[in-house]
């Protein structure tokens, strides 16, 4: 089926592919088709190309587009020369892409033809990057990816380093108003990825995977390591676009996909849905936010497949726990995540961090190889949230007698919005900034589409007059569209604790009356 013994970087399976299958398709983006040889041979070009233009083992370059083809030979290739992948989220607002790109120190850049006026916009703000490269050409300035590309030798320089070296840096949103960049290394995935195959009932190298969640998030980005580890032929869409995902699934008969339950829920509201031929889907693997009962018993009808559910975060790499096939049985246990993987070791401790009894709500914390590296440059936030050996994820939630894991509620305040994490500092820190707001908070309230929507709770200055519209105008001038509040509630005064704390669970409590859950 696969064979992991001699893989040790994440390059390792693509050589291993390009010896044994070499003309078979490994992408198919927009009927363009790369082989794994091709695939090989390119990365090895862009591994070249970095070394030439001086980037360094352990610098970093970064990739802003939405899912291409060229994002893969672009990923592949920094590992074979040492560099660092950074997928910038191509919704954030174009102050958010030049944080990143600074935060990062990002030697080079590969952008995409629809974000050049953006990139242009902040290129003068960018602190580190010292090359431009156009993934579509035509740009006046800027060199185009395939003459750059081609302008290097393809023999892999098969650099020796070290498997606990960095293999990707994608950006978390952050607690503290900024993302945070999580260090993801080659033995985080090397490691964790045959026994995710053998938890999730197995691949085969002749599957058809269909990756259509965006490679900035791990979600994407994984599920795309995850087939071209097999070996098998990976459709790649751009992005989520429910006819399309259907007619993919008809056209390339796909046996594999990935989905956050946002996704689903619209793939069952879209015309057609009914009649498309969804018959050689072999499994459909959900998670990155709760789903709801009536949406997973529908999808489960429609699909008439395995269905499996996984719990994880961007810091462990993907998934730590399973619901599998067998537990899709109509019983309680499909209201869990799941039980622990095989190569996961997934607690719920008190404050005392003592293990809590079956049944007792506690913190979620985890342990494995699959655990982030910590956060770029951030040693104090790393030792936060990475404890002797455990990452404590700010997850609240208990395990049952039978071992079965049930999320309950956050400790942190994070909100998850269709399978986006969103974090309140950050809106609350862009908010600030206009005037007439005194104070704010930003939560998450429920919302039968996403799970749950962003609400800010607004104490106007004396003389503001401010509005719902003028505040949502403001906040999309700031950042991503996906982080704007959908309303806004205006009060007289924020409740606080004696410290000045924001009491956000009592802000929270109205929105989540009659809710079985304070997560959605």
């Amino acid at each position: 089926m696969y064979n992991s013994e001699n893989y040790t970087f994440m390059a390792d399976p693509i050589r291993h592919h390009a010896s044994v299958r070499g003309d078979k398709a490994a992408l198919i983006f927009e009927g363009r088709e790369t082989t794994y040889g091709q695939l090989d041979q390119r990365s090895s070009q862009i591994a070249n190309g970095l070394i030439k233009a001086g980037v360094k083992p352990g610098e970093r370059i970064a990739i802003l587009a939405k899912n291409i083809d060229l994002f893969f030979e672009i990923y592949y290739g920094a590992t074979k020369a040492g560099a660092v992948l950074v997928p910038i989220n191509y919704r954030l607002a174009a102050p958010e892409v030049a944080f990143v790109l600074n935060d990062a120190g990002a030697r080079m850049l590969f952008v995409a033809d629809e974000y050049y006026d953006l990139v242009a916009g902040v290129e003068d703000d960018l602190n580190s990057v010292a090359q431009i490269i156009a993934l579509h050409g035509g740009h006046d300035s800027w060199r185009s990816h395939a003459d750059w590309r081609d302008d290097h030798d393809s023999t892999d320089p098969k650099r020796e380093g070290s498997a606990v070296e960095t293999a990707l840096q994608p950006y978390s949103s952050g607690t503290t108003g900024s993302p945070k960049g999580v260090e993801m290394t080659h033995d985080n995935f090397i490691s964790f990825v045959p026994h995710a195959l053998a938890d999730w009932g197995g691949w085969e190298v002749d599957d058809v995977s269909l990756v259509a969640m965006p490679l900035y998030h791990v979600g994407g980005c994984v599920w795309g390591f995850v087939g071209l580890y097999v070996g098998a032929t990976n459709i790649l869409l751009p992005e989520v676009d429910p006819p399309v995902v259907l007619k993919a699934i008809e056209t390339y008969r796909i046996t594999q996909v990935f989905f956050v339950p946002a996704v689903i829920q619209f793939l069952l509201q879209t015309p057609g849905a009914a009649e498309t031929d969804v018959s050689s889907v072999r499994s459909v693997l959900y998670g990155a936010s709760p789903i709801t009962q009536n949406v997973l018993k529908r999808a489960l009808e429609m699909f008439d497949c395995g269905f499996a559910q996984l719990y994880g975060l961007t810091e462990t790499s993907g998934a730590v726990t399973y619901l599998a096939f067998e537990d899709h049985d109509g019983s309680a246990k499909m209201k869990s995540c799941g039980k622990p993987m095989r190569a996961s070791k997934v607690r719920v401790v008190d404050e005392n961090d003592l293990d809590c009894p079956p049944g007792q709500v506690g913190e979620i914390i985890m342990a494995g190889s699959q655990i982030m590296k910590g956060y770029w440059n951030l040693p104090e936030e790393t030792a936060k949230a990475i404890r002797n050996g455990c990452f404590y994820s700010g997850d609240a939630g208990y395990f049952d007698e039978d071992g079965y894991l049930y999320i309950h509620d956050r400790v942190k305040d994070m909100i998850v919005s269709g399978g986006e994490n969103i974090y309140p500092a950050e809106i609350e820190s862009a908010l600030s900034g206009l005037e007439g707001i005194a104070d704010l908070a930003v939560i998450g309230v429920p919302d039968d589409k996403w799970g749950e929507a962003v609400k800010a709770v607004v104490v106007c200055a004396p003389d503001a007059d401010l509005s719902e519209d003028q505040i949502i105008a403001y906040a999309r001038t700031q950042i991503a569209g996906y982080k704007i509040p959908r309303s806004v509630d205006f009060i007289d005064e924020l409740p606080r604790n004696p410290s000045g704390k924001i009491l956000k669970r009592e802000l929270r409590k109205p929105y989540w009356q009659g809710q079985e859950r304070q997560v959605n």
